[in-house]
Parts: C-alpha cells; sequence; structure tokens
C-alpha cells in the first residue's frame, strides 16, 4: 500500500504543477491488463477525448493489451481523436507512474501523433 501512496502523492502534485498552467491534461492510467488515456478540459471538469486497450479498433492486430505495441497504438488513437477535437498541446499527466516502458511508449506515439507537450 506504502507504494500506491507514495505514487497518488507524486501524482497529486504533478496535477497541481499542471492546473497552474492552465492547459488541457493528457491523463494515463496504467493497470495490470489495460492502459487508460483521457484529455481533460484546463480546469479538469470535462473529458474531451479518451482512448484505451478495450477498444476494439485499438485492440485489433494485437497479441496483448499490456506490451508496448498496444501502449503505442493507444497513443497514436488518442492523438487521433485529440485532433479531432481541435486539440493540440496537452500537458503530459503520467499519473505519479515513471517514464519508462509503456508510459513511454505511449507519449512517444501521441508525439508522433501529432500532439505537442
Amino acid at each position: 500500500m506504502e507504494k500506491k501512496i507514495a505514487r497518488l502523492r507524486r501524482a497529486k502534485t504533478t496535477r497541481l504543477h499542471i492546473r497552474t498552467l492552465g492547459v488541457a491534461r493528457l491523463s494515463v492510467l496504467r493497470t495490470g491488463q489495460h492502459l487508460y488515456a483521457q484529455i481533460f478540459t484546463a480546469d479538469g471538469s470535462r473529458v474531451l477525448a479518451a482512448a484505451s486497450t478495450l477498444e476494439a479498433d485499438v485492440k485489433a492486430g494485437l497479441d496483448g493489451c499490456k506490451n508496448l505495441a498496444a501502449a503505442a497504438k493507444v497513443g497514436h488513437s488518442i492523438a487521433a481523436k485529440a485532433k479531432a477535437a481541435g486539440i493540440e498541446s496537452v500537458a503530459f499527466d503520467r499519473s505519479g507512474y515513471r517514464f519508462h516502458g509503456r508510459i513511454k511508449a505511449l507519449a512517444d506515439a501521441a508525439r508522433e501523433g501529432g500532439l505537442k507537450f
């Protein structure tokens, strides 16, 4: 439980800093089986775009949902949905997770898709 509390503490400080920036926030949730990404408004009141490994178009052609390829596909999907919603730049909220592995793959794919952060 200490590990989760430390992660949530790191996430809280990051979110407080992002709130002062006043830009849309790309938030990531990593579970043992799936990966979720959402883009919130600057005040955090509304979800503008969302993508996850549960979606059929993301899941198609993947061996599993908990690998780097799946994370990259979620990153491309969230970038495409953000572009369709008219969002160009976001602040990346990694939710206290370390910036490596699936989180890094998602961020790199979102950058390749055209998001700036």
